[in-house]
C-alpha cells in the first residue's frame, strides 16, 4: 500500500500543507489506513445533507428558470475543479483545496445573495447572518453523523479555510481562527477559484438567457480579444461554440496568470514553509495587476448588465418576499415548524432556530412551503 504521507512529502512544495501537520480535529479520531485527513474531510462534505441541497439552491437564476443554468451545486463543483488545477500547478495540497472548495457555499440560504441579505436583516438583533459563519455552523453543529457529538468533525485547516473565505460578497467573522494570520495557500486559491468560476459561468448563463449580448460584451477586453480570436479560428462554427471556446480561453488565461503571479510572490517573499505563508503581510494568491484590472472590468460589466437586469431584480424581489413571509409566520407561531425542528427551540433560541431552518431550505422547498402557508387552497 502506498504511504500517502510520504508521498505528500515527496511531491508537495515546502509551502504546501501536509496532512500529517494538521492541527487535527475537535474530537480526536484514529487515522484512516488509506485516506489522508483532508481526503476524509472532502468525503464527509460530499456525503452531508447540506451538500446535496445545493442542487436546488440559486446561483443567479432560481432553479425553475431553466435546467441548464448553474445552481449552487454546479458552481461548487466548478470551483473545486479549478482549485485542484491551481493547487497541482503550485505544488500544494489538492485534497485540502478541494475540501474547502466543496464546503465553501454549504451555508448559503435559498435564492442566493438575496436570501443572505434578507436573513441578515431579519437577524440583525439576534447575531445576524453570513453564509460563511453559517457554513461553519453546519459543519460544526447542525450536521449529525456521529454518536455523542455534533458536526462533521473536520480538520482545523478546512474549518479555517471556510472561516477565512473572502470575496467581494463575503466578510466572515473569524476570531476563533487566528484572525491576524493568513490562511493556508490552499485556502487562498479557493477564494480566487470561486471568483473565476462565478464570473465566467455568469457570463455563460447571462448569454444563454439573452440578458446580455455579445455586442454589449465588446466593451469588456477579456471577452472581446478572446472572442475575436475564436471567431477567426472557427469561422464556420455557430455562436454556441464561439461562446464556449471564448469562456474556456478566459478561464485558462486567468488560471495561468494566477499561478504565475502567485509563484512570483512566493519567490519575492522567500516563502519556504506553511508558517511563512501564514505570517506573510499579504495574501500570496493573486492575479497580476494587469489581469486584476481586466477582471474588475468584467465584474463591473456583470454588475451593471446582469445582476441588476430587471428580470434578475424581479426574481430577487420575489425571493425577498418569500423569505420575509416565512420568517414572520414562523416567528409569530413557531409550532408551524416541523415537530423535530420545534423540539430544539429552547436549546437554540427561536430566531436562530428559524434562521437555521430557512437557510437550510432549497429554493424549491421554500417555494412549496410558502404556498402551503399562504395559499388557502394548498394542502398543508
Amino acid at each position: 500500500m502506498i504511504d500517502l504521507l510520504q508521498l505528500e512529502d515527496r511531491i508537495l512544495a515546502p509551502y504546501g500543507m501536509r496532512s500529517k501537520d494538521s492541527r487535527g480535529r475537535r474530537y480526536p479520531e484514529s487515522e484512516h489506513p488509506f485516506r489522508t485527513a483532508f481526503q476524509r474531510d472532502r468525503d464527509r462534505i460530499i456525503h452531508c445533507n447540506a451538500f446535496r441541497r445545493l442542487e436546488y439552491k440559486t446561483q443567479v437564476f432560481i432553479y425553475h428558470e431553466g435546467d441548464h443554468y448553474r445552481t449552487r451545486l454546479t458552481h461548487t463543483i466548478e470551483v473545486a475543479q479549478i482549485a485542484r488545477t491551481i493547487a497541482r500547478a503550485l505544488g500544494i495540497n489538492e485534497e485540502l483545496s478541494e475540501a474547502i472548495a466543496l464546503a465553501h457555499d454549504l451555508g448559503h440560504p435559498p435564492f442566493g445573495h438575496t436570501g443572505e441579505r434578507v436573513l441578515n436583516e431579519l437577524m440583525k438583533d439576534h447575531g445576524g447572518f453570513e453564509h460563511n459563519r453559517q457554513t461553519l455552523r453546519i459543519v460544526e453543529h447542525i450536521e449529525r453523523r456521529y454518536p455523542n457529538r455534533r458536526g462533521l468533525n473536520l480538520t482545523w485547516e478546512v474549518r479555517e479555510g471556510i472561516a477565512k473565505h473572502s470575496t467581494d460578497y463575503d466578510s466572515p467573522d473569524i476570531e476563533e481562527y487566528e484572525k491576524e494570520k493568513q490562511p493556508t495557500l490552499e485556502a487562498q486559491i479557493v477564494d480566487i477559484a470561486d471568483e473565476i468560476a462565478y464570473n465566467n459561468h455568469d457570463l455563460d448563463d447571462g448569454l444563454a438567457s439573452r440578458m446580455i449580448t455579445p455586442e454589449e460584451l465588446n466593451e469588456v477586453e477579456l471577452w472581446r480579444i478572446n472572442y475575436e480570436k475564436v471567431r477567426a479560428m472557427y469561422p464556420y462554427e455557430d455562436f454556441k461554440i464561439h461562446k464556449y471556446q471564448t469562456i474556456i480561453r478566459i478561464i485558462n488565461q486567468q488560471v495561468t496568470d494566477l499561478v504565475n503571479e502567485t509563484l512570483r510572490r512566493i519567490q519575492e517573499y522567500g516563502i519556504s514553509s506553511v508558517e511563512e505563508v501564514r505570517n506573510c503581510p499579504e495574501r500570496l494568491a493573486s492575479f497580476s495587476k494587469s489581469m486584476e484590472k481586466k477582471n474588475r472590468e468584467l465584474k463591473r460589466f456583470l454588475m451593471e448588465n446582469l445582476y441588476t437586469h430587471h428580470r434578475v431584480i424581479r426574481m430577487a424581489d420575489k425571493a425577498d418576499r418569500i423569505i420575509r413571509g416565512l420568517f414572520r409566520v414562523y416567528t409569530e407561531e413557531p409550532r408551524l415548524l416541523p415537530p423535530h425542528v420545534y423540539a430544539k427551540i429552547e436549546e437554540v433560541g427561536k430566531e436562530r432556530l428559524i434562521c437555521d431552518y430557512i437557510a437550510g431550505m432549497t429554493d424549491r422547498f421554500a417555494l412549496d412551503e410558502y404556498k402551503k402557508l399562504f395559499d388557502p387552497y394548498e394542502k398543508v
